[in-house]
């Protein structure tokens, strides 16, 4: 595995890219960062859509790591196949220690509603930081404007997700809006998951996810009267610590 760069030129690698086009920071990370471990995260949302569209034009075998919670709508289940079978993607499905049954045998039934955070780490962290320990660097497709949670993502960042253990983790459209986002799938006559026509804004497993109304946040629908915000996957292990010593 390659040695992580070091976090003053990461600072400078992100300052940069702040005036760059998303495709060439994908090609930097893919290509020309010399890290020879790099994977694509998502969850099959417009973003991501974008972000995979571009990378597979410059590496067309970059793994794509995708979630398999089990509790997937069946919409995005869908879509998946679809948009892979077009672009050729190479989905790596990550799943969690436990189904739906089991899930519900060991810690109760419906553990989405009563410890969301709980189901998160069983279903997506753990499996999630699992994947994380055989790579050099990661790259999402968060928005700084999709919620105030993500409002200060740099385009780089040296992300530790266990502790000790760091990588690269590479945000190519940061800085673009949500009318980017459906601006660049316009152009390239590239497919969204339907949900987005029934009103869903941001889409993730279906107990947890409902569609929004004028004038909400973009991520409103995620977690609804919960008092959460994020599933776990871009905090962090520095945060986690933090948020678990505040409760």
């Amino acid at each position: 595995m390659q040695t992580l760069i070091d976090d003053r030129a990461v600072k400078e690698l992100s300052e940069r890219f702040e005036r760059a086009q998303p495709a060439d920071i994908l090609r930097w990370a893919l290509v020309d960062s010399g890290l020879e471990r790099v994977a694509i995260a998502s969850a099959f949302q417009a973003e991501g859509t974008c972000v995979m569209h571009m990378a597979v034009q410059i590496r067309p075998d970059v793994p794509i790591l995708f979630l398999e919670t089990g509790f997937h709508f069946a919409e995005t289940l869908g879509f998946k196949e679809r948009l892979s079978e077009r672009l050729g993607l190479n989905v790596v499905e990550l799943v969690g220690d436990y189904t739906e049954d089991t899930q519900a045998a060991a810690f109760g039934p419906r553990l989405f509603e009563r410890d969301p955070s709980r189901c998160c780490e069983l279903n997506k962290v753990l499996p999630f930081n699992r994947a994380l320990r055989g790579l050099d660097g990661w790259v999402t497709s968060m928005r700084r404007d999709s919620a105030w949670t993500r409002a200060n993502a740099p385009i780089v960042e040296a992300y530790e997700h266990e502790p000790g253990l760091r990588l690269l983790k590479v945000n190519p459209i940061a800085n673009w809006t949500k009318p980017q986002v459906w601006a660049y799938l316009r152009e390239h006559d590239i497919p969204h998951n339907p949900l987005y026509d029934l009103g869903y804004a941001s889409i993730g497993c279906a107990p947890c996810t409902r569609m929004v109304f004028p004038g909400e946040d973009e991520r409103a629908g995620r977690w609804s009267g919960q008092m959460k915000t994020e599933c776990g996957i871009h905090v962090g292990e520095t945060r986690r610590q933090d948020e678990q010593l505040a409760d």
